[in-house]
């Protein structure tokens, strides 16, 4: 998303040391590896009425997909799961599915909104600072787009996997055989040709990415809100140390034009950064 500058990339290099250069942390290691998928019942039967587990590990063992290294058991700190019936489980999954595509949407679009801020195509312009204060900036009609967008989608959600509460016993309950996330949506192909450990094999990915960007927008929203920079600069300020970060801020922070602010003040540090260094190894010689 960012170009680098080969002075950027031997500023990074000389003030931060890479241990993975030589060796690879053993939990790296674990979640890098191939996911494996246990074979055992179909992961859908996981989730019919009337089965009960005790936690999360008995669903693991009943062939739910989602465990994976390092924590092969599956893992559930808040005891979500203790206790849970099938019913619940798939509410659950589909929950957590949800909330794992969109954050891996938000995740992308705060990094790429914040390169093309100040692009003529994008609202003519209107829209700079950092992400987590771009919706409040774009024109009105952009929100009722933006709405509609959102309803249908959920519309068509709440049609393929949702019972009609009106003629279920209970409310908030799914389809019966319905797969979370399952909305027959796969533009790309993917799933195509695939055969059921396959398939299963890119559900886990699917999960673990969106548990990654749950994580990740949580931290990028937060970071935003503490210190009011976009996040790539802010990053760069950070590195190269020396209270850079706090200057940047000082100086930044709540500009009309506070992206352009950022950019031009991490290319001045990058600058200064060259120079000292240039000066350092012509002393050496």
């Amino acid at each position: 998303l960012v170009k680098t500058s080969p002075d950027r990339a031997r500023i990074h290099t000389g003030l931060r040391h890479n241990p993975t250069q030589h060796t690879m942390p053993a939990l790296v290691t674990m979640m890098a590896a191939k996911p494996t998928v246990r074979a055992t019942t179909a992961s859908g039967d996981v989730f019919t009425k009337g089965k009960n587990y005790a936690s999360i590990q008995d669903a693991v063992k009943a062939g739910m997909i989602g465990a994976s290294a390092p924590f092969p058991e599956g893992l559930d700190i808040l005891g979500f799961c203790n206790g849970i019936d099938g019913a619940s489980l798939q509410r659950y999954r589909e929950a957590e599915l949800t909330h794992g595509r969109v954050s891996m949407l938000a995740t992308v679009g705060f990094l790429v909104g914040e390169q093309v801020e100040g692009s003529s195509f994008l609202f003519d312009s209107q829209v700079t600072g950092p992400a987590v204060n771009h919706f409040q900036q774009v024109p009105t009609p952009f929100w009722f787009a933006i709405g509609t967008v959102i309803a249908l989608a959920e519309s068509t959600r709440v049609q393929a996997g949702w019972q009609d509460p009106g003629q279920s016993d209970k409310l908030f309950l799914l389809k019966d055989g319905y797969t979370p996330g399952d909305l027959n949506f796969d533009p790309l192909g993917l799933g195509a040709g695939k055969s059921a450990e396959e398939l299963d094999v890119l559900r886990l990915k699917e999960l673990n990415n969106g548990r990654i960007a749950m994580v990740a927008i949580s931290g990028m929203i937060a970071q935003e809100l503490v210190d009011g920079l976009n996040l790539l600069p802010a990053d760069i300020a950070l590195e190269l140390g020396n209270g850079d970060l706090q200057a940047m801020q000082k100086t930044c922070a709540g500009m009309v034009d506070e992206a352009a602010c950022a950019k031009a003040f991490e290319a001045a540090l990058e600058a200064g950064q060259t120079v000292a260094q240039a000066a350092a190894a012509g002393a050496a010689m």
